[in-house]
């Protein structure tokens, strides 16, 4: 692997961080970094929009129902395509809902984000990403 490469894998890696951080964070407008403007997200497995960000981040904004929230990102595969990419992300989601008697729920859920990346003047940025959701509990 060339060492160009390796900071492009470097560099994605960070984008999915990026992500995950702001979703986390409730940053919600950090995630203008994470994605191009003209970005389609799909949260269609998860019961969400499938739409630009604009249109998705009110079904993110759901989250803030919960107590807190984590993602854990697993193992990322990349394949380079020139300025484009496609990276797979394993995730597993655990949210912490406080129940009627005041105790705390774990609900968790776990998947793959699959992002379509494009080189950008400012970096690499997700053009497309689906959130497929594989199990829950």
């Amino acid at each position: 692997m060339e060492p160009a490469q390796v900071a492009d894998r470097i560099e994605i890696n960070d984008v999915i961080t990026a992500y995950t951080r702001a979703v986390d964070t409730a940053d919600w407008e950090a995630l203008r970094e994470v994605f191009t403007a003209d970005a389609v997200i799909d949260y269609s497995s998860a019961g969400g929009p499938i739409g630009s960000l604009d249109e998705v981040i009110p079904f993110i904004k759901n989250m803030e129902g919960f107590e807190r929230w984590q993602h854990v990102i697993g193992q990322i595969a990349v394949a380079f395509d020139g300025d484009h990419a496609q990276a797979t992300a394993y995730f597993i989601n655990p949210m912490v809902a406080k129940a009627p008697d005041g105790s705390e729920v774990v609900w968790e859920v776990g998947g793959y984000y699959h992002h379509d990346l494009v080189r950008t003047p400012s970096g690499w940025r997700s053009a497309k990403m689906v959130d497929e959701l594989v199990w829950s509990r």
